[in-house]
């Protein structure tokens, strides 16, 4: 039986803080934990947003409330040269480099330096120029649909069509924006919503504290998880609060990678672990008192008891009425 594998994505963001040594023991943690991509975030801060944008309230919360999010995304810039280091440390631990593009320059940056696939954060989902680039790649896109309603959805995925990407080659994930996501506010049954509406593989990008969402969406049939990870959550940043740290992304992983073996393949069998137990849980008929040789087996003669190497209790209709064959002891099994 081949097992579905989840694509794990190991967000590191931007909580590398500008800082390439922390960036690379982020890649060596994704690593270490299982994870099959650990993805960073790819952008122009003068591209992303205007000089005098504020920043969310949990960014306020967690980085200075004087500063802007144009200097904030600034100072958490990667240059084209520290990307090709990341993608270099990546190869040298056997993980996966990924990153979100929110401009269509970093997505060509990122096309160029050798990416096979195309996220689109959550952010961008109404921004047709830039979902007509991405769809003019024909390459996969995986889409995060956080603060979207099903009509953005629906016209997003048209839009990446009729540029060029095919429905089959796109992943819609599941998303809520807050950071941290309350629990009330999840509504995990969505992720099937947008699977069921629009023929799509889904995932769940999780801003949730805890690992137990991101379990329970594999188990529902993600085929895709991402998860903010940080190296401290007391680490300054406008994500670090909402990661998980080292231990518990290697506990997420362990748990999805062990929701993947629980699931099976939804055929009912006898698992060759319980095999040897059907033998001693089971039972057979046997006889309830001494039995003569020649007598009739009947209801009151006849018992029904572990263990189960005998005549099955779903035989009992045609045992009944035989004729023993020989002497039967109390408890011993019926033979015909």
């Amino acid at each position: 039986m081949s097992l579905i594998k989840t694509l794990i994505i190991a967000e590191a963001g931007v909580n590398h803080n500008g800082n390439l040594d922390q960036a690379f023991r982020l890649i060596d943690v994704a690593a270490e934990a299982g994870a099959d991509m650990v993805k960073f975030q790819t952008f122009n801060a003068d591209l992303l947003v205007t000089a005098s944008a504020s920043k969310a309230e949990y960014q306020t919360r967690s980085t200075a409330i004087d500063e802007s999010q144009h200097a904030m995304l600034r100072r958490l810039e990667l240059t084209f040269d520290m990307h090709k280091k990341l993608i270099s440390h990546c190869n040298s631990r056997q993980i996966c480099f990924f990153s979100t593009g929110f401009d269509s320059q970093s997505i060509d940056m990122l096309i160029g330096l050798g990416l096979d696939k195309i996220k689109v954060p959550s952010g961008e989902i109404t921004n047709l120029p830039y979902l007509r680039h991405v769809g003019e790649y024909g390459k996969p896109v995986i889409l995060s649909t956080g603060m979207a309603n099903m009509n953005e959805i629906e016209s997003a995925l048209n839009v990446l069509e009729l540029a060029g990407t095919p429905r089959e080659k796109i992943t819609v994930l599941h998303c809520n924006t807050e950071y941290p996501t309350p629990m009330v506010d999840v509504n995990l049954k969505a992720m099937l919503g947008i699977r069921d509406t629009f023929g799509v593989k889904v995932g769940y990008s999780d801003h949730t504290t805890g690992i137990e969402v991101a379990v329970a969406a594999v188990s529902l049939g993600a085929c895709v998880i991402e998860k903010h990870f940080t190296l401290d959550r007391k680490s300054p940043g406008p994500d670090q609060k909402a990661s998980l740290e080292p231990v518990e992304l290697t506990q997420m992983v362990t748990a999805i990678r062990n929701i993947e073996k629980a699931l099976g393949d939804g055929y009912k069998r006898t698992s060759l672990s319980e095999e040897k137990n059907k033998a001693i849980v089971r039972k057979s008929i046997v006889a309830a008192y001494k039995i003569k040789a020649g007598q009739l087996f009947s209801d009151s003669n006849l018992a029904v008891k572990r263990p189960g190497t005998g005549i099955s209790p779903m035989r009992w209709d045609e045992v009944l009425g035989c004729k023993a064959q020989r002497d039967f002891e109390v408890d011993e099994l019926i033979e015909l």
